[in-house]
């Protein structure tokens, strides 16, 4: 998963539901042909496709994308071995980080939600 300190160079993830392959592509720091790309080299990423074959991501797509950023980019794996590291015991492995930052996910949400109120 990522590191805390490149999880910061990266902008926070909006609430929202769906998002369009152009604020992927700014949440996550990766163009929009990289990421048509990595949806053919990695089956856990499969945006819903809608009218006009636009693609629309979930929170967890955007999590996986950052992840697989992360590998390729800052870890120095290759497709392969992102893709092997993300089907084994690795990404097992990684739970637990996954649990950390959906629990610092959730706490910035709440303090929005504070701030809103």
């Amino acid at each position: 998963m990522l590191e805390p300190s490149n999880n910061n160079e990266l902008p926070a993830i909006p609430a929202k539901k769906y998002f369009t392959i152009g604020e992927v592509s700014e949440l996550c720091a990766v163009k929009p042909h990289v990421l048509r790309y990595w949806e053919q080299e990695f089956t856990e990423l499969a945006p819903i496709k809608r009218r006009g074959n636009r693609r629309y991501y979930q929170h967890h797509e955007v999590l996986m994308i950052r992840q697989i950023r992360s590998l390729l980019y800052e870890q120095g794996y290759t497709i392969g071995g992102a893709r092997a590291h993300l089907s084994s015991d690795g990404a097992k492995a990684d739970s637990k980080q996954i649990k950390q930052l959906i629990h610092q996910i959730v706490g910035e949400l709440e303090s929005v939600l504070e701030l809103l109120k």
